[in-house]
């Protein structure tokens, strides 16, 4: 290009300077609304959700969260007896994947109510995230415990075994007792139980 071509096209009217920051702004807002609807969704696990073993979720505290989160350690420091505060404050905890203090007021939710397998199986994805496979696995066994029935903790536990602990032979027992359970249990991501289990027998 000629110096006097290069010179001409360093300089932009504003109209079109205008217009093409604004067709950047509409193709950005448009790109953003469509990677939201149709990207990859990380998953927030809910109380007494399954472990996904391929994602760990990445929560950010929202200012609602916050704030409710103060309120109830201000509840909880007012009636340490109330059991459903400390209940709901593990759960806001969980949900930002606060590990230790979720793991902590979920302990002082089951000192009153030591029979709720689900509040159990909260407490083991808490500390399979906290990096202790071992106490996670003995929370699973908990709620099977009081629960036989329980599949989520069972699963769950077949997670921990295969994935943190490296005993894919006793995961692949777990999950067989749990298929004989119910041969209709999907995972979190849609797979089927006899998948995995067939996975674990042909690596």
């Amino acid at each position: 290009m000629k110096n006097k071509e290069r010179t001409k096209t360093k300089y932009v009217q504003l109209n079109t300077a205008l217009l093409i920051g604004l067709s950047c702004l509409i193709i950005g807002f448009i790109g953003g609304m469509v990677y939201s609807i149709y990207g990859p969704k990380v998953e927030i696990s809910s109380p007494a959700a399954a472990i996904n073993p391929a994602m760990q979720a990445q929560s950010k505290v929202s200012p609602e969260q916050t704030q409710k989160i103060l309120e109830l350690e201000k509840a909880a420091a007012a009636e340490p007896n109330n059991p459903n505060t400390w209940l709901q404050l593990g759960n806001l905890y969980f949900d930002t994947d606060n590990f230790q203090r979720s793991i902590d007021a979920y302990q002082k939710y089951l000192e009153f109510n030591p029979g709720n397998p689900n509040v159990w199986t909260d407490m083991g994805i808490m500390y399979r995230r906290a990096g202790q496979p071992e106490k996670a696995v003995e929370a699973f066994d908990q709620a099977v415990s009081i629960n036989p029935q329980h599949e989520q903790s069972r699963y769950n536990k077949g997670v921990v075994l295969l994935h943190d602990l490296n005993k894919p032979a006793e995961a692949q027992k777990v999950w067989e007792e749990l298929y004989r359970m119910n041969p209709n249990f999907r995972t979190p991501n849609g797979r089927s139980l006899k998948e995995l289990i067939e996975g674990l027998k042909n690596p």
